[in-house]
């Protein structure tokens, strides 16, 4: 089946072209992935066809049988609604139906109830709670109650992604689905599940990603846009950079003909004959193409990360029985280490167990409850932090720049203007005169790493330095941290980078333990999956009794069941989550108790940790008592 057809698509930016009369089609069960440098028109191109924006020039045509869902790298939500009011707030044939038929059995409408679950066999709305609660609990949305209003930018890229994922997966729609950056604030297992997910899925997809791992999973076509024009390859990412450098070299050859051919016929031309016959008069307007193909090659400068590193001493960074909590969530439980020269650590971790709080303890901007850090006297740090680019006022690149310095020194020990230097990143003249707020989210990210370069580091510390950058870019950016002689820490979710770059892991557990793993991820995955295998597996009492309002009513009869909905009340949507959460918080505050009672007996811990302790019981035996009577209460009506 047809989907999509792109035909002579133009599009400008203040006046800069990203790309000129482009065509291509998507057909039914395309996963295709869009490749291009940082401001060439990416994300603009999915908004296009998302009809999100417009063209200068040409069509788009999408077929009318196709629902397109689009993913924005900047999510628009009803602020003032909760997570669950978001998914269910917008139309979609399934989530009506099954937001109508909780609505009549909430109020015993049995006449309307019949009609409704017809409606729901015709849909296959069976088995929408199931399907929402593995999209939401797999990408750690939990709290159903929370407004949009209060979340978090990863939170509310996770919320947006599975908002797409619920409207692809019900009902005989075909699903266009458009993709910007899905993997950003996702952690390791959230990107494995979305790769397994969407591999076998049927949906029709276009993306644009940075995770190399994740393409090679998900996609198998490349469209790439380079110099305004397109390119298709199908095959995976391996097969694309083949291909690449084939075309590159052939373009090179062509273009090198051209300028001899060139250089031959402006030697004619020169000589400016007198004789304008209609042979010399055909042989200059020759000239004239021969002229414009020779200077169609642009010699694009690359970039270029060949920046001086400061001397580093013998002492590096010590860390003595740090700890760091935030209320009762435990971050760091006595850590100590000790970097060594070249060290290439990476941080891995679920969402929200405090990698970037380690950072920020280590550059000293968030202070630690106990223990030391001693950093060397040489040592210089280079921070690139998640929250990108800070500035105070709206600059040109060129004034950013000049405000750091004049001159940059490089590693050959010569130095070179602001201008130069941007030059190296690949800063045009006429982009530096651009002003910050019109950079591509990834032009501001290497705007970013020109300005902690320049300080000449001889310590990186890299939180999601990946996010938004182009592939080209992030090759450059792997070669240099392969020569780099400091230390390097890493906070990435591309597992692709990490492997190549990192010796060892600091696996951040929860709870503040943290384990040093001696290899990379995919060894530390390796690892982790044997242990799994060895594990005898168990049954879980909520595996028995945990059964979905909807299946337990797909699986009766309609008649029977209309009568029991009327005598009994079910769980609601939002209390078979709470249910499920209660089941993880009971044994974990049991466990807290325990942990406390005996060190209250151990009687070793000083007078006011005993206070402490003392407090903390009392608040635990009161949590968990109201959430046991809970409990309690949902798993009557859940049996």
């Amino acid at each position: 089946m047809h989907y999509v057809n792109v035909e002579n698509l133009t599009k400008s930016f203040v006046e800069k072209p990203l790309f000129t009369n482009i065509t291509f089609n998507i057909e039914q069960g395309d996963k295709i992935a869009l490749v291009a440098k940082n401001g060439a028109g990416k994300t603009t191109l999915l908004r296009v066809l998302a009809g999100k924006d417009s063209a200068d020039s040409g069509k788009v045509w999408i077929n009318k049988d196709v629902s397109v869902s689009f993913l924005d790298q900047n999510p628009t939500f009803e602020e003032d609604k909760n997570v669950l009011e978001n998914i269910l707030s917008y139309d979609h044939p399934v989530i009506n139906t099954v937001r109508d038929y909780e609505l009549a059995l909430e109020h015993h409408d049995d006449a309307h109830l019949t009609e409704l679950m017809g409606k729901m066999d015709e849909l296959n709305a069976w088995t929408f709670e199931s399907t929402v609660k593995e999209i939401l609990g797999s990408l750690n949305i939990t709290d159903l109650d929370q407004k949009a209003g209060s979340m978090s930018g990863g939170q509310r890229k996770r919320l947006s992604l599975a908002k797409v994922l619920i409207d692809i997966s019900f009902g005989d729609r075909n699903s266009f689905l458009i993709l910007d950056e899905p993997t950003n604030h996702l952690d390791f297992e959230m990107i494995e599940w979305l790769a397994e997910f969407l591999s076998g899925n049927k949906t029709t997809l276009l993306l644009v990603t940075h995770d190399r791992f994740f393409l090679d999973l998900v996609c198998n076509e490349i469209i790439e846009i380079d110099n305004q024009q397109l390119y298709i390859h199908k095959g995976d990412f391996s097969n694309y950079l083949t291909r690449k450098i084939e075309r590159e070299e052939s373009d090179a050859s062509s273009l090198d003909k051209a300028k001899n051919l060139y250089r031959k016929e402006l030697a004619w031309m020169r000589k400016q004959p007198k004789a304008r016959t209609t042979k010399s008069k055909s042989r200059q307007d020759a000239f004239y193409e021969v002229e414009d193909k020779a200077n169609s090659g642009k010699n694009e400068e690359k970039l270029q990360l060949h920046v001086k590193m400061t001397r580093i001493g013998g002492k590096i960074l010590e860390l003595k029985k740090v700890h760091k909590a935030f209320g009762e969530k435990k971050i760091l439980k006595g850590f100590e280490y000790t970097f060594k020269h070249k060290e290439r650590i990476g941080i891995i971790g679920k969402n929200g167990v405090g990698k970037s709080t380690f950072l920020n303890i280590i550059m000293g901007l968030e202070k630690p409850d106990a223990g030391k850090i001693n950093t060397g006297e040489t040592v210089v740090y280079g921070y690139f932090h998640q929250q990108g680019l800070q500035t105070k006022d709206d600059k040109r690149v060129i004034e950013f720049v000049k405000d750091i310095a004049e001159h940059f020194p490089l590693a050959d020990g010569t130095k070179v203007s602001a201008g130069q230097f941007l030059q190296l990143f690949q800063f045009t003249p006429d982009q530096q005169f651009t002003y910050i707020s019109k950079l591509s989210g990834g032009e501001k990210k290497r705007l970013q790493l020109l300005s902690i370069l320049f300080s000449n580091p001889n310590f990186l510390i890299l939180d999601e330095p990946t996010n938004d950058l182009d592939l080209v870019t992030l090759a450059v950016l792997e070669d240099f941290l392969e020569q780099y002689q400091g230390c390097v820490i890493i906070v990435s979710h591309d597992r692709y980078f990490m492997d190549k770059l990192v010796d060892h892991l600091f696996v951040f557990e929860g709870d503040g333990v943290v384990n040093d793993f001696p290899g990379n991820y995919t060894e530390w995955r390796q690892d982790e999956v044997r242990k799994k295998k060895n594990q005898k597996p168990k049954i879980q009492n909520s595996e028995l009794t945990n059964t979905g309002k909807i299946e337990e009513q797909a699986a009766s009869k309609p008649a029977e069941v209309t009568t029991q909905r009327s005598e009994k009340k079910k769980l609601t949507f939002k209390e078979k989550f709470e249910f499920e959460a209660l089941q993880k918080e009971v044994p974990a505050l049991e466990k807290e108790k325990a942990e406390l009672n005996e060190k209250l007996l151990d009687g070793s811990a000083p007078y006011t940790e005993l206070n402490k302790m003392i407090e903390r019981i009392g608040v635990v035996t009161k949590e968990l008592e109201a959430k046991e009577m809970r409990w309690l209460e949902l798993s009557e009506l859940a049996s």
